[in-house]
């Protein structure tokens, strides 16, 4: 496999410039990147006219931050026009292939810059998740003393990618994915622009014109994504121009099949390994906790849609029947139980269908998290407290002789009680009192509520033994006795015959 990194060169050494292709060869979306932050479209809580980082540049500050959001958002855009804004040099490296040394050069060219014209260097890096924590720990020391004002750019969680003291030197701004009208604005710039856009192609009097059933299509399947949008166009385009599809104008006309062609399919905003994933798991859990099996519904197919492991759904699923449903409705954990089997012995496509149920079983169901709260608060006392000595009469007296001792001595069978019960010490001495489980109201948990309120009722009274005949009884161990003696002589059996051979 390929070095992601270009060969090595002296320390300090002038990083070799990327090929930049001209504008008429770039993809449409390099193309039609804003030119100022008046052109840049979205992120208003960033950029509007009160965003933070549009007043900090109208003042000419800007501290070195990380941008973190989905592909498409404008990351790479927002950290050259903010560059711009306080007439910075603006300087970019790709973590995916630089290293240290490339680091190096440009803090070494920005040192020079500074010195000899006073002028600040931005340093973007882009996908800056990607560079490791030594090469991470080369940038501290220029971004501390401000040799360069330092961009990141990163689709993932910068909090777990990004070493923290880098981190701690930096503002974290979160892009959001542009909305349906941001993205449609940024299609229609591209049709209407006649120098980086659409309008000038295929002559004078060419251009595009996309239908209104495709526009819409286009702009719902981008997913907030604007880059997508724009290869998606590009992609109808050429679609259309190859078979001549023009309309009564001689325009291009891509129509909703070319679109549709060209994006394959709808492109989902989710990635396994990243912030999608997580912050999809994270809605479905909390729906169905928040008893809405429609939105339920929804995140389940979207992370069947997007790829994600059905197996990691059905875990998910589990889980939710024991830590939010839990004794409300103990079917809730069988039915999520029968899910994930249903799904080792079928697989997909058809094991969607158990996963649905048990995502409409576990939201529909009586929630109470009282399961969770009483182990919990157990662990506390086990963890607080150390392994506390079992009281002697629960202790197993294995030999009779250990009776001698006290161990086993004082256990009252429950069995041997009217309703099955007997009031006796269970926790250990320095417990005695303490209460875990509180069943909630809701579903079954309110019967075993009743059941418990009873039960400490009656125990209040003085205990009673059962009247009942006692009929000679044997133990387990007595039952196997004649299974036991049995295999003995068959195996005598066995070895004289083998003998008399």
């Amino acid at each position: 496999m390929p070095s992601r990194r270009s060969p090595a060169r002296p320390s300090g050494a002038k990083p070799e410039p990327l090929f930049k292709p001209p504008p008429e060869q770039q993809p449409l979306a390099a193309r039609m990147r804003p030119r100022n932050l008046e052109e840049f479209v979205g992120q208003e809580h960033l950029v509007g006219e009160r965003g933070p980082l549009r007043r900090s540049v109208a003042r000419g500050h800007l501290a070195s931050l990380m941008l973190w959001g989905p592909p498409g958002t404008g990351k790479t855009s927002l950290a050259r026009l903010l560059a711009g804004e306080i007439g910075a040099h603006f300087s970019t490296l790709s973590a995916v292939m630089s290293g240290v040394v490339e680091v190096r050069a440009m803090i070494a060219e920005a040192q020079e810059r500074l010195a000899l014209h006073q002028q600040r260097t931005v340093l973007f890096i882009d996908e800056i998740h990607r560079f490791n924590k030594a090469q991470q720990d080369a940038l501290l020391p220029h971004v501390e003393d401000g040799t360069v004002t330092l961009i990141g750019a990163t689709t993932e969680n910068p909090y777990f990618e990004v070493n923290t003291p880098l981190l701690s030197r930096m503002r974290v701004w979160r892009l959001e994915p542009l909305a349906d009208e941001d993205v449609a604005t940024v299609v229609r710039r591209a049709l209407a622009d006649g120098d980086r856009g659409l309008a000038g192609a295929f002559g004078p009097d060419g251009g595009v014109a996309l239908a209104d059933d495709a526009f819409d299509h286009l702009v719902s399947l981008a997913g907030g994504d604007a880059r997508a949008a724009l290869n998606v166009l590009e992609g109808a385009v050429a679609l259309a121009e190859a078979e001549g599809v023009r309309d009564a104008a001689g325009k291009v006309a891509p129509r909703l099949e070319d679109v549709e062609s060209a994006a394959q399919q709808r492109i989902l905003g989710y990635d396994r390994a990243g912030d999608g994933h997580y912050d999809t798991v994270s809605a479905f859990i909390k729906s169905l906790r928040g008893n809405d099996p429609d939105a339920a519904l929804y995140w389940l197919a979207a992370m069947i849609a997007a790829g994600e492991d059905p197996k990691f759904i059905a875990r998910r699923l589990i889980i939710a029947a024991s830590e939010d449903v839990g004794n409300a409705d103990p079917r809730a954990l069988q039915v999520a139980v029968a899910a994930g089997q249903a799904l080792d012995w079928i697989g997909l496509p058809e094991a969607q269908y158990a996963l649905a149920q048990a995502t409409i079983h576990v939201a529909a169901s009586p929630k109470s998290d009282s399961v969770g709260r009483a182990y919990g608060a157990a662990m506390a006392d086990v963890i607080g407290k150390g392994s506390l000595p079992v009281p002697n009469h629960l202790r197993s007296a294995g030999d009779r002789r250990m009776k001698q001792h006290g161990i086993g001595v004082g256990y009252r069978f429950p069995h041997d009680y009217e309703g099955d019960d007997v009031d006796q010490q269970y926790l250990p001495d320095e417990l005695v009192g303490r209460r875990y489980y509180v069943p909630g109201d809701q579903g079954y948990e309110a019967t075993i509520a009743a059941r418990m309120a009873a039960r400490d009722e009656t125990r209040r009274e003085k205990p009673r033994r059962k009247n009942r005949p006692s009929p000679p009884t044997a133990s387990m161990s007595d039952a196997l006795k004649p299974r036991e003696e049995n295999r003995k002589k068959l195996a005598e059996t066995q070895k004289r015959d083998a003998r008399g051979q």
